[in-house]
């Protein structure tokens, strides 16, 4: 497996940072002595008193005992996904004045500097690793300004750094006083296992602090908090706090909220554990066609790919089964019916996958929403199925500008792709399966990146499906992400993980059953999906994809998540013995490999 602190994409650019910084002068200097009217502003700068004072972006900030540079502790921050983790806090100042911030520092990459200034913001960095440097600057207030923020962070994708001894000299301003409590508190939207709350901004306030029950759980800069890590139907208080350099505020009027009932989208007469194939109807390629008839017993639920539209923006999807000239052995309509019925009086499921590579789809208006519930519902009803599998890839799914938050999406193709999943739900109830099967690239790579980013530039598919799986986590049966045909992807761990064998699974898998912050926000934590609604995908055989992984490492994975053994060297941050299953591409794939595939599966949950 490849895994690297510092990605390569990150080098070049880490090296051009480092010529323009020395071009520049950015040097370690030695802080100059304070001036008999100048005092030490900087509040607990030596981590004594733990991070009291302090803001660290991401919960990446902890005091340590070592190394520290002086005294008993140190700072500590690790940078996470998109999270370069940046430790804060705002001091008073008077105008017009000059100040001198200097701090002893270590590791890869490490930032000095202060904001807020009213004249040129400052910054300085060094790389020190192993070795205590002290980095110093100053700046000029300007004639309005009564406050700023001083801060250190890393860099992305490098570990830990250490700060100690930071200090901010000149003269002190006028004394601050502590914010007033929030206000507007509001609980929503609640999921089984999270609630998400926003509140009224406080004046003076630099950050909040979030409790439940009493206890704090979270710390945030923003006027919003996701509470995660909840039990289904349960009732809690949440209140909230303003802070500042002079303290914490009184707490909010507190609000309740109780959580959803756990069952989801539902088993829909799933075992416990299941098995889950795509089945080329529609379509041969040199694994061969499958009749419905010949599927093995193995397979629980039977996603015929694919339905596809008939233009991209038309949301009008058809299905048909193979041609006789491209497939010789296709069964006839009747016969493929009567095998579909025969495979659900069995106990399988049979549902419509659409999508595909080939079959991209844009919702991106409502008469194109209209039309997908209209076609599919179709689809459903001439052929009996039990549901659907949302198998949108390449293009289908991308975020517009601006759209940053997964829990209240704003863009066309996002929000009528729910709306219409919602509709079918609506109509058919809750008997109705609902599977999604999205790349890495639209699910795990938002823990570091989501849409275009906030700055823009990023790739707008980056993290997609979030915002789709969030809207209907309580309708949803199973989401089996494929691990397949995938970059290497950060892991909730900050190192990168590469396809092909158990450890790929493991940590991929483990991120939808934690949960984790999107794009490095920790006010924008995506909830853990329940372990019931969570499988993993794989090629079925190499011909069927890149990433093909041994049946060995296959066990591994499953002993890893269901057990916790053959973890190797990432720590789960679970166990999870219901976890749903597996999924693979495919059924004709896995025939043309002599079955080895689901064989392996039955071997290993006795079926």
């Amino acid at each position: 497996m490849e895994r690297t602190g510092l990605p390569a994409r990150y080098s070049g650019l880490l090296a051009a940072f480092s010529a323009a910084l020395l071009a520049a002068g950015a040097l370690v200097a030695t802080a100059p002595a304070a001036g008999a009217a100048d005092a030490e502003l900087a509040r607990n700068g030596g981590f004594e008193a733990g991070l009291d004072g302090w803001s660290c972006t991401g919960g990446s900030g902890a005091a340590v005992s070592t190394p520290a540079h002086s005294g008993a502790s140190a700072l500590r921050a690790t940078p996470a996904g998109a999270d370069h983790a940046k430790c804060s806090q705002s001091v008073t100042v008077k105008p017009d004045s000059t100040y001198t911030l200097s701090a002893w520092v270590q590791g890869s990459y490490v930032y000095l500097g202060a904001t807020g200034t009213g004249t040129t913001d400052v910054s300085t960095w060094t790389q020190s690793t192993g070795a205590w440097k002290q980095l110093t600057t100053t700046f000029r207030t300007g004639p309005a300004t009564t406050s700023v923020s001083v801060y250190t962070h890393g860099w992305y994708g490098t570990p830990a750094y250490y700060a100690d001894d930071l200090s901010l000299v000149g003269p002190g301003g006028d004394p601050v006083t502590l914010p007033a409590a929030p206000a507007g508190l509001k609980a929503g939207p609640v999921t089984s296992s999270s609630v998400d709350l926003s509140w009224t901004a406080s004046a003076g306030a630099t950050g909040y602090q979030v409790y439940r029950g009493g206890t704090k759980v979270a710390s945030t800069t923003a006027t919003s908090a996701t509470v995660t890590g909840l039990t289904a139907s349960t009732a809690y208080s949440f209140q909230v706090a303003a802070v500042n350099a002079a303290g914490e505020s009184a707490k909010s009027a507190a609000v309740s909220a109780t959580t959803t009932a756990g069952g989801g989208g539902g088993d829909a007469g799933l075992p416990a554990h299941a098995l889950v194939g795509y089945l080329h109807s529609s379509f041969a390629n040199g694994s061969g066609y499958t009749r419905m008839a010949d599927v093995p017993a193995s397979w629980d639920v039977i996603n015929l790919a694919f339905g596809e539209p008939t233009s991209v923006t038309s949301g009008d999807i058809r299905f048909s089964l193979c041609p006789v000239a491209e497939c010789p052995n296709v069964e006839s309509e009747a016969e493929f019916k009567a095998a579909i019925k025969a495979k659900q009086a069995a106990g399988k499921k049979v549902l419509i996958s659409i999508g595909g590579q080939n079959g991209q789809v844009q919702l991106a208006t409502t008469a194109a929403r209209d039309a997908f519930v209209t076609s599919v519902s179709k689809i459903i009803d001439t052929y009996g199925l039990d549901g659907l599998d949302i198998d949108f890839e390449g293009h289908s799914l991308s975020l517009n500008t601006g759209d940053t938050d997964f829990r209240n999406p704003t863009s066309p193709v996002i929000v009528n792709l729910i709306s219409a999943v919602k509709s079918l739900k609506a109509k058919y109830g809750s008997g109705f399966v609902l599977t999604m099967a999205p790349e890495t690239f639209f699910v795990q790579l938002g823990y570091q990146y989501y849409g275009s980013g906030p700055w823009g530039g990023q790739d707008p598919r980056a993290g997609a499906y979030l915002p789709v799986i969030h809207a209907l986590r309580n309708d949803l049966t199973v989401l089996h992400v494929q691990d397949y045909n995938s970059g290497s992807i950060m892991g909730l761990d900050n190192q990168y993980h590469s396809m092909g064998g158990a450890d790929f699974h493991i940590a991929m898998t483990d991120m939808l059953l934690t949960g984790f912050p999107v794009a490095g926000d920790q006010t924008k934590v995506f909830p853990a999906l329940r372990p019931e609604q969570v499988a993993f995908g794989l090629p079925a055989s190499t011909q069927a994809g890149n990433g093909h992984t041994s049946p060995a490492e296959v066990t591994k994975a499953l002993n890893c998540l269901t057990k916790k053994t053959d973890c190797g060297s990432y720590q789960t941050h679970g166990t999870w013995p219901t976890l749903r299953g597996l999924m693979t591409w495919s059924i004709n794939w896995d025939r043309f490999n002599n079955w080895e595939f689901s064989k392996n599966f039955d071997a290993y949950f006795g079926g």
